[in-house]
Parts: C-alpha cells; structure tokens; sequence
C-alpha cells in the first residue's frame, strides 16, 4: 500500500512539474525551429571554447615571446612566429563575436585594429586598412610615455597584433632587440600582458553573459541573433575590403597597398584569411539543425541556404589557391587574388542582404565602397 501511495504522489508531482514548465514561446520557437538550442549551441560549442582557447594561445604566445626577448635569435625568432600564428588564427574564430564582453572590452580595435570600413586614404603611409604605426611604436619605445589604453587610431594600430608583427617580424628585428633593449623588451611585454589581459577578461565576462545570450531570442537591433547576423556581415565586408580588395587595389585606382596587408611582416595574410572565412562557415552552419543553415530552412528559404552554403564553398576554394606572401602575390598573381575577390563579394551580398532580410536582421554598420 505504501509503495502505491508513494507512486501516486511522485506521478502527481511530476505532472505538476510539467504543467508547470514554461512552454517554448513565439519568440523561442519559430516556424519548428527552435531558437533557444541554437543560441544554446551557438554559447557552448563555439563562443565560449573559442575564447577559453584564445586564453590558451594568447599563454602560449606570452611564453615564447619571454624566451625570445631574453635571448633573441633567430630560432627564438621562429618559435615565436609559430605561438603569434597560431593565437592569430584562433583570433579568426572568435573575431565574429564583437559584442556582449568583446565589445565591452573594444577586444577588436585593441587586438587587431583594420581601420573600420573607411578606405578614404590616398597614400600608402596612412593609417587605414591593417596598417602598423611603426612611428608611434618607436616612439613609445624612446620615449616609454604612452597609455595603450587610449581611444585613437594611432593607439589602436601601435599595439595588438599589428604591434608584434612589426616588433618581431620587421627587417631587423632581432637586431633592435641589442639597442635600447630594455626599453624595447618593457613596451613588447606590455603589449602582450594588455592583450592577454583582455583576452581573459572576455572569456571570463563570458561567464555571466551566457545566460544573457541564450535567453533573447529576438532579432532586433542588439539581439544576439541581430548581432551574429550583423558580425557575420561586417567580416565578410572587412575580408572583400582591408582583407583583400584595399591590398589589392579596388579603392585605389589599381594602386597596390602591399603593406596594408594582415601579418604584413609575418606573411601568412592569406591564412588567416582562409580561416577568417572557414570560421564564418562554421557559424552559419552551426550545429546540426541548430545554426542559421537550418534557421533559414525553417523559414521556408531552403534555396536561399543552398545558395549561400555553395558561395561559401566557392570563395573558399578561390581564397585557398592564393599563395602566401599575400604581399607578393598582389602583383605575381593579381588575377588570382581578383578572382577571390570577386566569389567574397557574392557571398557579401547573399549574407548582408538576403540573409539578414530572410531572419528579419537590421544591418546596422556602414561601409561606403558599396556591395
């Protein structure tokens, strides 16, 4: 009779317990498609393990630098251009996620400045696309005045990523290191201690925003649908333009800006480019039957997915036949980095517009060289 009484009130209460569960709303649930586990997804698989292992890249950098600046050689050299790769790389993959604790942390102008969508420049010294300030680095070496933390263009293009390119891949490097060296060693530990410092600070921040992410399921303006939409777009806009087309020449009458390119110094533009697009793949992808992929499906725009899906794959396949050094190849093989430039453009468009119409995206940045 107990084992009875005990079975009513466990089936009683759990029916009580599911009758009392929320169910999926409008919002969360919409054509089939729930929004909830795709965010859920979105957090769990991709952002937040591409943040922990950018802490881990940035660690691993932080190491090698330190042997390199105790004895600089030109094995040293090497191991860290390997540890600046491979952080570089991994910033490909979390470098669509500006918002939430990255934009909080402006992670993306300190980290890897491009200058924005504004090609108005009309020589090649100044400061726009993926350029370095090597002049304000020097200078902030001499003189050991500065403040990485300021909000300018030549703070942003003296530090990040861009910075050590230069520190420790320019001509000459290694020979810099034997005058003024201790001046030179403290700005290079500065940089990488302040983007490490960053790095932590997001991947952290993303502790408490998670359940902030998944939980707004809207499209709007600042929703993290709106957001991923939105950043999805502007690197697909910073890859047709800083990436490749401004190097190339598309805004400059022909006029080829070989050192605006990305890793200028450490010549592997074309890579990271490759996995800048690679990454931005994955996240339309997404999981199965969990990513915008099968987001647009559900809202009944299954040719329009194949489309983008095939674009994705034919920029690829243009982008991977470029050789590195980019910086070369712009005038060895202009027309095979043209012909790249070109399938980025049409995914551009299918992304920017006709996927941000399909799910109801505002796009809410600028660029002026048009689509």
């Amino acid at each position: 009779m107990k084992k009875v009484s005990f079975l009513i009130v466990f089936v009683l209460l759990a029916v009580g317990f599911i009758a009392c569960r929320k169910p999926p709303t409008d919002q969360e649930v919409e054509n089939g498609f729930d929004k909830t586990a795709m965010l859920t997804y979105y957090a769990d698989n991709i952002i937040v393990p591409g943040y922990t292992a950018m802490v881990e890249k940035m660690q691993a950098l932080e190491s090698a630098s330190n042997t390199f600046l105790a004895a600089p050689s030109g094995d040293a050299q090497a191991t860290v251009k390997e540890a600046y790769k491979q952080a570089y790389l991994q910033y490909q993959k979390v470098a669509a996620f500006q918002f939430g604790p990255a934009e909080t942390a402006l992670l993306d102008l300190y980290l890897n400045f491009s200058g924005g969508l504004d090609y108005s420049f009309t020589t090649s010294g100044e400061l726009t696309g993926f350029s370095v300030d090597t002049n304000t680095i020097e200078n902030n070496i001499t003189t050991g005045n500065y403040n990485l933390a300021n909000m300018s263009r030549s703070s942003f293009y003296s530090q990040g990523f861009p910075a050590l390119n230069y520190l420790f891949f320019a001509p000459g490097a290694i020979e810099k290191y034997s005058t003024n060296t201790a001046a030179r060693v403290a700005y290079t530990k500065a940089v990488i201690t302040r983007m490490a410092t960053l790095v932590n600070n997001v991947s952290t921040g993303w502790t408490a925003y998670r359940s902030e992410f998944i939980a707004n399921t809207q499209t709007n303006v600042g929703s993290p649908i709106g957001n991923m939409v939105n950043q999805m777009a502007y690197q697909m806009d910073l890859l047709k333009g800083p990436r490749l087309g401004w190097p190339l020449g598309k805004q400059s009458n022909g006029i080829v800006f070989a050192t605006k390119c990305e890793a200028y110094y450490a010549g592997f533009s074309v890579a990271l480019a490759i996995e800048n697009l690679t990454n931005l793949k994955r996240i339309y992808v997404g999981g199965e039957g969990k990513g915008f992929s099968a987001y647009l499906v559900a809202l009944g725009n299954e040719q329009m997915n194949n489309d983008v899906l095939a674009q994705f794959d034919a920029a690829l396949s243009k982008l991977q036949l470029i050789p590195d050094p980019l910086s070369n190849t712009l005038t060895t093989q202009p027309q095979t980095v043209d012909a790249a430039y070109k399938e980025i453009q049409k995914l551009l468009t299918l992304l920017k517009t006709d996927v941000a119409s399909a799910t109801a995206v505002q796009i809410t940045f600028m660029d002026n060289d048009g689509d």
